[in-house]
């Protein structure tokens, strides 16, 4: 076997991965070898954390393999959860603007793999290839939605009515939810993190619910049995 395969598999792998991200899909295979060439692989342990807030920031990122936390911790401490990003996912763009360090906290929830994307190497294709911009563009705006849709959830005071909107926003139709199961892509601890507040206080509201025979849980799935009743809780405190 030629000595250079394991490089040949490892360029393939990553060849992939971009073409795999939105971001990049359906350019050129010359474009594609060109941001290769400038792309770096960084491996991380479950808990290794990628970057820290007003970190320099090196570029944005390219989820290979595993799952990154991204967070922000608030004055009392706690863990903020922005978003949790998984393969083909690419987040911290917005060090490409005016950016010089990284807003937020990256950390691997599992043994992950990412490719970082040097903000110098993809500013100089983007002048070659103005298309881009505009898919930048899309890809932060995607990031917008998802943190004002958590602002949303973060308008309620009380924790079960942040959960009860957090649910029936998984929930595919008004009016059908009955019995849909959702199925959460992250622990119940980055669940917390997202509805900002502690584990044991997402638990006890989520026995609550359990009582009040609103949801049943089995481990990272959760149905709803009466979505009028979670809808109750979104009422005025």
């Amino acid at each position: 076997m030629n000595d250079s395969s394991p490089d040949q598999a490892r360029r393939l792998v990553l060849l992939n991965t971009l073409r795999e991200c939105p971001l990049f899909s359906d350019m050129a295979p010359t474009d594609l070898e060109a941001i290769a060439e400038t792309c770096q692989t960084v491996r991380l342990d479950r808990g290794e954390t990628l970057f820290r807030e007003n970190e320099k920031a090196l570029g944005f990122y390219i989820v290979q393999q595993g799952a990154i936390h991204v967070h922000r911790l608030t004055s009392e401490g706690r863990e903020q959860v922005i978003a949790v990003f998984r393969p083909y996912n690419c987040f911290a763009e917005v060090c490409l603007t005016t950016f010089q360090t990284y807003p937020a906290n990256a950390v691997a929830l599992e043994p992950s793999v990412v490719v970082l994307v040097r903000k110098e190497d993809f500013r100089g294709l983007i002048l070659r290839t103005p298309e881009l911009a505009l898919r930048m563009l899309t890809s932060m705006s995607f990031h917008l939605k998802h943190l004002i849709q958590t602002m949303e959830d973060q308008k309620f005071k009380r924790i079960e009515s942040r959960l009860a909107n957090y649910l029936l926003r998984l929930c595919p139709m008004q009016g059908r939810e009955q019995g849909f199961v959702i199925r959460l892509s992250s622990s119940k601890k980055v669940l917390a993190g997202q509805l900002g507040v502690s584990s044991e206080t997402l638990s006890r509201t989520l026995a609550r619910f359990r009582q009040e025979q609103l949801i049943e849980v089995n481990g990272p799935e959760i149905r709803v049995l009466d979505a009028t009743g979670l809808r109750a809780y979104l009422d005025p405190d």
